[in-house]
């Protein structure tokens, strides 16, 4: 993967450097992307000679880190509190670079200014959002990692479907969720296991509690594995007890089919916003717009929430090769409600259309 990771920072070189020009990424996720490993606190500088990634502390040789490519030097800084920002615009400056382009979307003002004062004849420039951009499009190794994700993720929670739910906790629930994508393979969680049952459930992002499963409950489930560091996204909703009652038959049929439109919209050159309103606009035709969040959608790769968002002011379009989920809810005060999640790869018509990796049936399920 050494080749892989020092074209991503070719790339980036060829796009944003120009004369005596360096590159700072800070960003974890982007360190990562270009360099195979962001151990914490870890800064890479594109240089004008060379490309160095600066660690506060050795390596742990924690599989979460991500591996460093044996083409990168790597720099252990000298003394504890040392700030990789700071020593990669020492570092710049001593090399004879005249600029230096940094996310500014990311560094604190305090880092910022810390840098400047560091480094006084450099000139900081704006790299913007220029690596968020090349992740955009996953290649087939970053791809294949997703995909073990969320077979790891639809294996963790078949597993839970099998055993005994009612009278165990939201949180009980969401901790045995975590164990078995570890016990599977998973590096760790892609985000806090969300498990929400009876009237919690359809609520976005809701936080596991201790209330037991009961039966006639709705229970919603929403996990990811996260894999050599890739993020998946799966969530599901089914019924506790024999017979769901008319009004929950109704909604989850409501959801699927608005998760089923946002899934069928999805295809290269595809706007943003035109997969989300094939999503909402079944739900608001029913009266359901008040209860949608901001978004039915959005990328994923080496975070859980990164672009593209599919929103109803998102501008852009769909490339291929584009992982993203399409992911509608709705929640009644009081009630409950349903949220069916998936994550898929764009992909043209002549291949087969989108490609579903989360595969856990969305038949409505009585446990």
């Amino acid at each position: 993967m050494s080749e892989v990771h020092a074209a991503r920072r070719s790339q980036l070189r060829d796009r944003c450097a120009v004369g005596r020009a360096a590159v700072l990424v800070s960003h974890p996720a982007n360190v990562r992307y270009l360099a195979g490993g962001a151990p914490r606190g870890a800064t890479l500088l594109l240089g004008p000679a060379e490309d160095v990634l600066l660690c506060p502390a050795a390596p742990s040789g924690d599989p979460a880190e991500g591996r460093i490519g044996e083409d990168l030097r790597l720099l252990v800084l000298p003394a504890p509190g040392d700030d990789s920002v700071v020593a990669a615009g020492g570092l710049a400056a001593a090399a004879g670079a005249e600029t230096l382009a940094v996310e500014e979307h990311h560094l604190t003002v305090a880092r910022h200014r810390a840098l400047g004062a560091a480094a006084p004849r450099l000139r900081l420039s704006d790299l913007g959002c220029a690596v968020e951009q090349q992740r955009l499009i996953k290649d087939d190794e970053e791809i294949a990692c997703l995909r073990i994700g969320a077979e790891i993720a639809d294996q963790a929670l078949g597993e839970l479907l099998e055993s005994i739910l009612v009278g165990r906790t939201e949180r009980h629930l969401a901790l045995e969720l975590e164990r078995r994508l570890v016990d599977h393979g998973a590096d760790g969680p892609a985000f806090p296991t969300s498990v929400a049952a009876g009237p919690h459930s359809g609520a976005h992002g809701h936080l596991p509690t201790d209330r037991r499963v009961e039966e006639g409950d709705f229970l919603c489930v929403c996990l990811g594995a996260n894999y050599r560091g890739y993020r998946c996204e799966l969530g599901r909703t089914f019924v506790i007890g024999s017979t769901p009652a008319t009004w929950q038959i109704e909604l989850y049929d409501l959801v699927f089919a608005a998760q089923r439109a946002g899934r069928e919209a999805l295809a290269p050159g595809a706007a943003y916003r035109d997969v989300d309103r094939a999503a909402r606009q079944i739900l608001d035709a029913a009266g359901y717009g008040d209860q949608l969040a901001p978004f039915t959608g959005h990328g994923v790769g080496l975070e859980n929430d990164e672009d593209p968002q599919l929103s109803p002011g998102a501008m852009g379009k769909l490339d291929a090769c584009v992982p993203v989920t399409v992911g509608p809810g709705v929640h009644l005060p009081g009630r409950g409600g349903v949220r069916i999640d998936d994550t898929l790869v764009v992909r043209p018509e002549a291949d087969g259309g989108p490609e579903l990796l989360t595969i856990t049936t969305k038949e409505l399920l009585a446990l």
